[in-house]
């Protein structure tokens, strides 16, 4: 039988790592008919863990903006491999 329990912030945390994890897996196994709706199950992690973090939606999005507009994203299709 099934138990629920609050979990801590700690485990909580912990779970949602392990949860972001499981779900990279079946992203990374899943076809094309099923990658996007794995990829959702990564974003609402992701949220949940940016939450955690006290950072909303729009907040991980100002940062992932900001990120892509210093360092490039990945939309031009350009790979480095050169070191930091």
């Amino acid at each position: 039988m099934e138990k629920l329990h609050p979990a801590d912030p700690a485990e909580y945390r912990e779970r949602l790592r392990a949860k972001l994890r499981e779900e990279v897996a079946e992203y990374m196994e899943a076809d094309e008919t099923t990658a996007p709706e794995e990829l959702a199950d990564i974003l609402e992690v992701a949220f949940a863990l940016a939450a955690d973090h006290g950072v909303d939606p729009a907040q991980l999005e100002k940062i992932r903006a900001s990120k892509a507009q210093e360092r490039g994203g990945f939309a031009e299709l350009i790979i480095w491999t050169g070191n930091r």
